[in-house]
């Protein structure tokens, strides 16, 4: 059985007869599937059924190790291009001082230009936690100057000891 990604080559091919097009991309016509083995052979090539569902099915004369080579590498090319945006966090307390803020919202300005969301979390020990309002001004300082590059994905929430908000960039 074969599968939806691989094609049938030469006696692979069963069908008869066949509509054939040469290397070079001109219409041999309609063959029985011997001759156009025959004429791929003279050819040094393979004969290729590329449209298998066509009646009657459609062969191209190719080089089929060259093809399956330049496909392999065009996949891996596509595969490593490929960005999926990751989840990034940056971790500040209530009292963390400004110039500590301003590195932190630096490298978010970073992770958003790569296509990253971020998630920032404002963390409360002990009794920090009776000054909320205190975390609530450093989110919104963060979402306020990253907000040319970014948009809130999740409104500030509280989350035990923790306020998280989770921006995406535009």
């Amino acid at each position: 059985m074969i599968d939806k990604n691989s094609q049938r080559i030469n006696e692979q091919i069963r069908i008869t007869p066949v509509r054939v097009i040469a290397f070079d991309g001109e219409q041999l016509g309609i063959l029985t599937t011997e001759d156009a083995i025959a004429k791929a052979r003279e050819a040094e090539m393979d004969l290729v059924e590329v449209a298998p569902n066509e009646r009657p099915p459609v062969c191209r004369i190719m080089d089929f190790g060259k093809f399956k080579y330049r496909q392999k590498k065009r996949d891996h090319k596509h595969k490593t291009h490929a960005h999926h945006g990751r989840l990034k966090e940056i971790r500040v307390r209530p009292k963390t001082g400004q110039h500590d803020i301003d590195f932190k919202i630096k490298h978010a300005r970073e992770f958003l230009a790569h296509r990253d969301k971020v998630t920032i979390s404002v963390i409360f020990r002990g009794r920090e936690l009776a000054h909320i309002d205190e975390g609530r001004k450093v989110l919104n300082q963060f979402v306020e100057q990253l907000a040319d590059i970014s948009k809130a994905e999740s409104a500030p929430s509280q989350q035990g000891r923790r306020i998280v908000c989770i921006l995406a960039p535009k």
